[in-house]
């Protein structure tokens, strides 16, 4: 026999699946969005900048957390001589987790 708690518990762990899978599509969107904004900073547009920008949304899956994008577009930015700081990167990336997350939210 369902409860009206056990309903309201049920919609609970619906609700928060729905906000775990929004917060992964906006952590994605947030690190292709990322990728693009360092493609440019690399001199690498067009298709080859989309590319980049998958590379670092499959860096995000070596380990829990930023630091493994992190590693990899400062690695990048160190290697071509772009003269950004971690603190700019994770600047850009809060900017960019906002946008990402006000796109998700709209369904784009």
């Amino acid at each position: 026999m369902s409860t009206s708690f056990d309903k309201r518990e049920e919609g609970f762990e619906k609700k928060f699946a729905l906000d775990e899978e929004q917060k992964f599509k906006a952590e994605a969107r947030r690190n292709k969005l990322l990728g693009l904004w360092v493609a440019e900073k690399l001199g690498i547009t067009g298709d080859a900048a989309n590319a980049y920008a998958k590379e670092v949304i499959a860096a995000d899956f070596e380990e829990a957390g930023d630091a493994d994008v992190v590693r990899k577009v400062m690695g990048d930015l160190s290697a071509k001589g772009v003269a950004l700081t971690e603190q700019q990167v994770r600047a850009q990336m809060d900017a960019l987790f906002a946008e990402a997350i006000a796109q998700v939210k709209a369904g784009a």
